[in-house]
C-alpha cells in the first residue's frame, strides 16, 4: 500500500489515506508520487494537495499523521511540538527533551515545570 497525507491550511495534515501501489507505478514499474496524488484528486473531485508518506520512514523522515505539518524546506512530517521545552532534532525531525530520559527499567513521564523526567508509579 501506498499512503498519502492531505495538507491543509499551513501545511497540517488534515487526513490520511492508503492507495493500491499500482496505482502509483508507471509504465517502467517506477512509483511516482504525482500518479498518485492526482488519482486521489480524481476520485475525491479535488484539487487538494497530497504528499506520500512511508511507514518505514523512507521518505520525509516520518510517517504523517493527523496534526502534523509538513516542512517543505525539510521535506519532512514533524509531529506538533509537545512540550515548549522540547528541540526539534533536524536530522529526524522528531521533537527531543532537552535532557535525555534514563535508560533503566523505570517507567517515566516528563515534568516541563521542572525540566525533568518523573518516574511513574505503577
Amino acid at each position: 500500500m501506498a499512503y498519502f497525507a492531505k495538507l491543509g491550511t499551513g501545511n497540517i495534515i488534515e487526513k490520511v489515506i492508503s492507495i493500491n501501489n499500482s496505482v502509483i507505478t508507471d509504465s517502467n514499474g517506477v512509483e511516482q508520487e504525482k500518479l498518485g496524488s492526482d488519482f486521489i484528486n480524481k476520485l475525491y473531485n479535488t484539487r487538494d494537495v497530497w504528499k506520500q508518506t512511508s511507514y518505514n520512514n523512507n521518505i520525509r523522515k516520518n510517517f504523517a499523521g493527523v496534526g502534523f505539518q509538513y516542512d517543505q524546506t525539510r521535506d519532512a512530517f514533524i509531529a506538533p511540538k509537545p512540550f515548549n521545552s522540547w528541540i526539534l532534532n533536524e536530522d529526524t525531525c522528531r521533537w527531543e527533551a532537552p535532557v535525555a530520559m534514563p535508560i533503566n527499567d523505570n517507567r517515566y513521564t516528563w515534568n516541563e515545570s521542572t525540566l525533568t523526567w518523573d518516574i511513574v508509579e505503577v
